[in-house]
């Protein structure tokens, strides 16, 4: 597939880029040897390959899902303007 600089133009348009015709002359070639890179990567045979998510096969160290409040409720609301009870102290907004 080839675009020409009229598919950039409309492509550029669509996008909401303005570009004047030397940019537009210039991206034209840029776009096409990214979509001929892309034709290439369609031909490399992929049937028997499952797919990854790191190609380095690591696997993440994970935590005991522990739930707990934090232990920190003095110290966040330390910061809050006012508060009440233990909780954040808002203006009422509905009547």
């Amino acid at each position: 597939m080839s675009l020409t600089r009229d598919d950039v133009k409309k492509v550029a348009r669509l996008s909401r880029l303005r570009m004047d015709d030397q940019q537009l002359d210039e991206l034209a070639p840029k776009l096409n040897g990214i979509l001929g890179f892309i034709e290439q990567l369609s031909e490399v045979d992929t049937d028997n390959v499952e797919p990854l998510s790191n190609v380095a096969r690591s696997t993440l160290p994970l935590r005991d899902d522990v739930i707990n409040d934090g232990e920190c409720r003095d110290a966040v609301l330390a910061n809050a303007p006012e508060s009440e009870e233990g909780f954040f102290a808002v203006p009422k907004v509905v009547e």
